[in-house]
C-alpha cells in the first residue's frame, strides 16, 4: 500500500464517522434521541465500523490502487420522534453532507494558508468526494430526501417499491461503473477548485 493510500484511509475513517455523528446530533436537536440511546453520539471510531464500508471496501481498493472510498455505520434515526418529520427529516439527512462540505472547506483554508502538505489535500479530496456521492438522489444516499420532500404524493408507492432495490443501484454503481462516479467525483473537485480553493488564493 503506497503511503498516499495510507494518508487518505486515515483521512477518510474520521471524515465518514463524523458524517454519521452529524446526522444523530441534528436529529437529537429536533427531539429524537434514538442515536444517542444507541450510543451512537460518540468519537469512539469502533461504534461507528461499518465492516465492509470502513474496512474492507478502503483496504480494497487501496491496495489495488483505486482511490480510497467507504462509509460508516448509518446512524438510527426516528423520524416518527422528529418534531417536524416532513421538515427535519431532510435537515437531518443534509447534515452529513454539510459537515463534509464544512471539513473540506477548513481543509482548503489550512492548505491555501500553507503548509500544503498530503493530509490537507486528502482532507479536501476525501471530503468534497463524500459530499458529492451522499448528495446523489438514491436510497439511502442523503439525498434521496431532497426527492421524497417534494415528490407528489401520487408517485410514493412507485418510490417505495424503487427503495427495495436502491442499495443494489448503489452497490452497481461502486462496483460496475466507477467511471459514472469518476467522471462525477472529477467534476465535484474541478468545481471545488475553481469556486473555492481559487477564490481563497491558491
Amino acid at each position: 500500500m503506497s503511503h498516499q493510500a495510507i494518508v487518505y484511509l486515515v483521512v477518510l475513517i474520521p471524515s465518514v464517522m463524523l458524517h454519521e455523528i452529524s446526522h444523530g446530533v441534528v436529529a437529537l436537536a429536533f427531539g429524537d434521541d434514538t442515536a444517542k440511546r444507541a450510543g451512537r453520539l460518540t468519537l469512539n471510531p469502533i461504534a461507528h465500523v461499518d465492516p465492509f464500508g470502513t474496512i474492507i471496501l478502503p483496504l480494497i481498493l487501496a491496495f489495488s490502487s483505486s482511490g480510497v472510498f467507504g462509509w460508516a455505520k448509518p446512524v438510527p434515526v426516528n423520524p416518527r420522534r422528529l418534531r417536524n418529520p416532513r421538515q427535519q427529516t431532510l435537515l437531518v439527512s443534509l447534515a452529513g453532507p454539510v459537515t463534509n462540505i464544512a471539513l473540506a472547506f477548513v481543509a482548503s483554508a489550512i492548505y491555501v494558508a500553507g503548509p500544503r502538505n498530503d493530509w490537507t489535500r486528502a482532507a479536501i479530496v476525501v471530503n468534497v468526494i463524500l459530499a458529492a456521492f451522499n448528495l446523489l438522489p438514491i436510497p439511502p444516499l442523503d439525498g434521496s430526501a431532497v426527492v421524497e420532500r417534494v415528490l407528489p404524493r401520487s408517485w410514493w408507492p412507485q418510490w417505495l417499491r424503487f427503495r427495495q432495490y436502491s442499495m443494489a443501484l448503489v452497490f452497481a454503481l461502486v462496483f460496475f461503473w466507477p467511471g459514472g462516479l469518476g467522471h462525477l467525483f472529477t467534476w465535484a473537485l474541478d468545481t471545488w477548485r475553481d469556486h473555492v480553493l481559487v477564490p481563497m488564493g491558491l
